[in-house]
């Protein structure tokens, strides 16, 4: 019997990934991919890095799960991200049809899973999915927090 991964070990290596992230000068979200109980795919934002404005953490972490799975078509995969997801994100996790998406903290600047915009669950769009929020948020919120305290703080 494969041993299930718990919500909050899956956002708890997202966070890791945001970590990562941030040491890399980026917006500290990390994202990863369940599948059948395990971690199949881990992302992180990379727009810095790679000049690409799509290079979210979800983005990032789908394309990898639909390169393993080699299926744009991501049925039976929950997404973990740290932050609540964008509108271009959002979307794609419909796209992809994500079973189930879980996400740390909300964003009230650009969340469109509630918080700015309800772009999930549209009774009008042909997916629909399960969304947990909340989990880790505390933590998801401070790495956030403490990032943009810091590059405030920087002298131009």
């Amino acid at each position: 019997m494969v041993a299930m991964i718990s919500d909050l070990e899956a956002m708890r290596t997202a966070l890791s990934e945001a970590r990562k992230a941030a040491e890399a000068g980026e917006v500290p979200i990390g994202a990863v991919i369940v599948h059948d109980g395990a971690i199949i795919a881990h992302g992180q934002n990379s727009v810095v890095r790679t000049s690409d404005p799509t290079a979210h953490a979800e983005i990032v972490a789908m394309r990898h799960a639909a390169a393993i799975l080699g299926n744009y078509r991501l049925n039976g995969c929950t997404l973990y991200v740290t932050l609540e997801p964008c509108a271009m994100c959002a979307g794609a996790v419909i796209h992809a049809r994500i079973d189930r998406l879980v996400y740390g903290t909300p964003d009230p600047k650009a969340g469109a899973c509630g918080s700015v915009l309800s772009v999930l669950n549209h009774p009008q769009l042909n997916h629909q999915m399960q969304v947990t929020q909340g989990v880790l948020s505390e933590q998801c919120g401070d790495l956030l927090r403490v990032f943009f305290r810091n590059r405030r703080a920087r002298p131009e």
